[in-house]
């Protein structure tokens, strides 16, 4: 009797290493893939900052030019198409040449005023046309200065929330898809989903050529369970 409980002892505990074995080693059968889905698209949405600067040592005298100038700017705008809630007009920025801490005080004028006039619209197109066309403004006597890194054009692409689903369930196809072809190479088929990341979007310019061109991208992580 005591021979028959040791063999039964021996043989459950047999049975108990291999469910421990198998269990430990399912652990391992898993892949983790990355999925990947891109689209190129067109800005949706444009601010383009246009400054004007004047010169001079009359300061009234120059917030006078520089409100000439600044009508100019929007009359041209308006002309071509754009409306009054697209244009904002910024109050003048004024500098003392002779406050500035390095100065040598041989200025030939005292102040500089600044005044931006920023263009904010969805018609991208329009503006980008208008852009280009702006030499106009030359032969009505309106320098525009260049923005510079303060004032940059800035294209956007604002309707990203609508093709978000449609990109992910992408990103997840072709994660399922690499996951596939692995099964595949090791003579086992793929099982459920074990853990998978929301997804990582960027939105970037194509090119440094073509800033109103957006390359929208994400990346999502899957892993999969694999069955032998």
């Amino acid at each position: 009797m005591p021979a028959v409980i040791i063999a039964l002892g021996i043989a459950f505990f047999g049975i108990c290493m291999k469910m421990g074995i198998d269990g430990f080693a399912a652990k391992d059968r898993n892949v983790t893939v990355k999925g990947l889905a891109e689209r190129e698209v067109d800005a949706d949405k444009v601010t383009w900052p246009i400054p004007t600067k004047e010169l001079g040592n009359d300061l009234p005298e120059l917030y006078e030019r520089i409100n000439i100038t600044t009508q100019k700017v929007k009359a041209f705008l308006k002309k071509n198409g754009l409306t009054e809630k697209e244009i904002a007009i910024n109050a003048p920025v004024v500098i003392d040449l002779n406050a500035e801490r390095y100065s040598t005080n041989n200025q030939p004028y005292r102040y500089n005023i600044t005044s931006v006039v920023t263009v904010t619209s969805n018609n991208v197109k329009l503006v980008r046309d208008i852009i280009s066309r702006q030499g106009e403004l030359l032969r009505q006597g309106v320098a525009v200065v260049d923005g510079g890194y303060e004032n940059p054009i800035r294209y956007e692409y604002v309707s990203f929330q609508q093709m978000k689903p449609e990109m992910m369930r992408e990103a997840i196809h072709n994660a399922e898809t690499t996951a596939q072809l692995f099964a595949e190479s090791s003579n086992s088929s793929l099982s459920k989903i074990v853990s998978a990341t929301q997804g990582q979007f960027s939105i970037e310019d194509r090119d440094a050529n073509t800033p109103y061109i957006k390359k929208v991208r994400v990346v999502t992580t899957v892993t999969y369970a694999l069955d032998y």
